[in-house]
């Protein structure tokens, strides 16, 4: 038999390369896979050559694709300054916010997620098995309050949906007291706040698929290591397959 070349043999050991990282991520396509490689090994394959390796070895993704579209106590609703377009150009300068909810081995999560949209770094979460857990809201907006500090100075914008806790009085007069702006989306139209659901999307398939959450005794720390790799270990394909974390490491502010 003729001895395999060596572009054969190393071919062979990128698609069995390949293989390791779609068993432990099933959700993503060869193109994050290819940067997650980078980034992990330092290992450069061009785009159609990654392909070539996925398709070889059967790979495709498991994810439905999440994709980001731009888009006595009186409730108060506020204008919708995202419509504008903005440019986000700084870190802490506009803040998602969304809840969302999973089950998980027969117990309901509800989680609260707070985005800076400059690198989408999840910059404070809160969880709550308890149903309509109002806490999660002020628990991460505290914790972003804190971070806020950072930036005293700037002005905050926080954009959210139309929810009761966020148009509720008492969440805003927090929001007045710490030189933050509120943001909404309007009634009936989730994609005005396209970017947080896009990563709601990706949590959910990528917690259940890659994180393995159903396995584990303990849900919330599964949630707690989630939002660590999220924000320092997984290329985002909107800050070109950088992580939010090497984004903001790039941000000067003597040049903003």
């Amino acid at each position: 038999m003729n001895k395999p070349s060596d572009k054969m043999i190393k071919r062979a050991s990128d698609i069995e390369l390949f293989k390791q990282y779609h068993d432990k991520y099933p959700t993503h396509g060869y193109r994050w896979l290819n940067a997650k490689i980078k980034l992990d090994l330092c290992v450069i394959y061009s785009d159609n050559y990654a392909q070539r390796c996925c398709k070889y070895a059967g790979i495709r993704s498991v994810s439905k694709r999440c994709k980001y579209t731009k888009p006595g106590q009186k409730n108060k609703i506020f204008a919708n300054l995202l419509l504008a377009d903005l440019a986000v150009t700084r870190p802490f300068e506009v803040v998602v916010s969304d809840m969302t909810a999973f089950w998980c081995n027969q117990v309901y999560y509800e989680l609260t997620l707070y985005m800076d949209l400059f690198n989408n770094e999840i910059v404070t979460y809160a969880i709550s098995s308890k149903r309509g857990d109002n806490q999660t809201y002020y628990d991460g907006l505290k914790e972003l309050i804190e971070k806020k500090k950072e930036y005293t100075n700037l002005k905050l914008i926080l954009h959210t949906d139309q929810g009761s806790v966020y148009s509720s009085s008492g969440y805003n007069e927090l929001l007045t007291l710490y030189n933050i702006t509120h943001s909404m989306s309007r009634a009936g139209t989730p994609t005005d706040n396209g970017a947080m659901e896009s990563i709601n999307g990706w949590l959910k398939e990528e917690l259940f698929n890659d994180f393995k959450i159903k396995e584990s005794d303990e849900p919330t720390l599964v949630v707690e290591k989630y939002i660590k790799f999220f924000n320092e270990e997984r290329p985002s394909y909107s800050l070109n397959y950088l992580t939010p974390k090497q984004f903001k490491e790039l941000y000067d502010p003597l040049k903003h």
